[in-house]
Order: structure tokens, then C-alpha cells, then sequence
């Protein structure tokens, strides 16, 4: 019997210093995407994403969204436990009414198991999101 993977929700918040609706294409469409998030992101015809790191590819369906609140991929399986479980992202905007303050909460649900490891990515990704931005 395989052993299997337990995979764990990863959440976390950061503050950005731009607005909602100048954000969300960057977290919806590949085009937007394609500048921070991944080495190279792709769309095929069939509405698959393709995202590449480091030469390899993971592919992805927009499995939810809502203009201007969220986007969520979920990656296509690649295992039997994949099917019954997928992997996914959840890229969520979010204001603070007190404030004005805009956050990008992340939900990364997979079978990384390094928190902290996973923490200094998701740093590393968003600082390359706010160069984009401006924010």
C-alpha cells in the first residue's frame, strides 16, 4: 500500500498598498499572473493554466472566482489521491472598512511541508507582486 501524503491548508495575509480592482487582474488571468507569480503562465484554449517554476509544469483549472474577491486554482490531478483530494490556491482580496487598508490573503492547500519554508515563498512572491504594483 502507497503511504500517502498528508497535505495542509497554508494561510496567510499581506498588505498591500494598491487597490482592489487594480489587483485582481493580476491574480485572475494568466497575462496578470505571468508577472509575479510563476516563471512563465499559459492558457490553452480549454481554459487550462499552465504554470512553470524552475522548468516544470503544473497545471491548473480556474476552479472559482468572483471579480474583484478571489480567484482559486486548483491544480489538475496527478495522482489517484489527487483526484479525491487536489491541491489548489485561493488568491482572496480583502479590505479593511476601518482602514482602507487592501490585503491578499493566500490559501495554499498542498503537501509542502515546510511552514516556514512555504512562508519565505509566498514573502518572496508577493514582494514581487508589490514591485509590479507599485504597492
Amino acid at each position: 500500500m502507497a503511504e500517502t501524503t498528508k497535505k495542509t491548508l497554508f494561510t496567510t495575509d499581506f498588505e498591500i498598498h494598491a487597490s482592489i480592482k487594480m489587483l485582481y487582474p493580476y491574480i485572475d488571468s494568466a497575462s496578470g499572473l505571468n508577472e509575479w507569480f510563476a516563471d512563465d503562465v499559459r492558457i490553452s484554449p480549454e481554459k487550462v493554466f499552465t504554470f512553470v517554476w524552475d522548468h516544470e509544469e503544473h497545471k491548473a483549472i480556474l476552479a472559482s472566482h468572483r471579480t474583484n474577491h478571489f480567484a482559486k486554482f486548483q491544480y489538475l490531478p496527478e495522482t489517484k489521491e489527487d483526484e479525491k483530494d487536489p491541491s489548489y490556491f485561493e488568491l482572496r482580496l480583502e479590505v479593511n472598512e476601518l482602514t482602507q487598508t487592501t490585503f491578499l490573503k493566500v490559501s495554499d492547500y498542498s503537501d509542502f511541508d515546510d511552514m516556514e519554508e512555504l512562508q519565505e515563498l509566498w514573502e518572496g512572491l508577493i514582494e514581487n507582486l508589490k514591485k509590479v504594483v507599485g504597492g
